[in-house]
């Protein structure tokens, strides 16, 4: 089994605000092909004509973020640390890290423009 997930919507308050955020930090993380869905921003995993994995972004204008966290798994501290930096720029907020969780748990934790929290981490044995 290659894939464990399908998709991942999520909500924000405003798709106008939020856009930029994550047309800058889905490429970095994967998500490279942009797949428009009417009130939707989407990006999918792969460039095939099959179906893949896909985060979707919409509105809801009475959102409010919660203790959810979305985590994405690198394959590498250098890949967390690259990632960290894309998320700065695209302007992530509450940044924390890239730092050690424990001894086998790399990562860097913040929140979109909706307060929606993400995580990038790599973690090994």
């Amino acid at each position: 089994m290659a894939r464990i997930f399908d998709h991942i919507d999520l909500r924000v308050r405003s798709l106008v605000e939020a856009r930029p955020f994550y047309e800058v930090l889905l490429p970095a993380l994967g998500f490279t092909r942009y797949a428009p869905i009417s009130g939707w921003f989407t990006y999918e995993a792969a460039e095939t004509d099959e179906a893949t994995e896909f985060f979707g972004v919409t509105e809801s204008p009475t959102h409010v973020a919660n203790e959810c966290r979305i985590a994405f798994w690198v394959d590498s501290m250098s890949e967390v640390d690259r990632l960290a930096a894309v998320a700065r720029q695209a302007g992530a907020q509450n940044i924390e890290g890239p730092l050690y969780e424990e001894a086998r748990y790399y990562a860097v934790f913040f929140e979109d423009p909706s307060g929606n929290r993400l995580e990038i981490c790599h973690r090994t044995g």
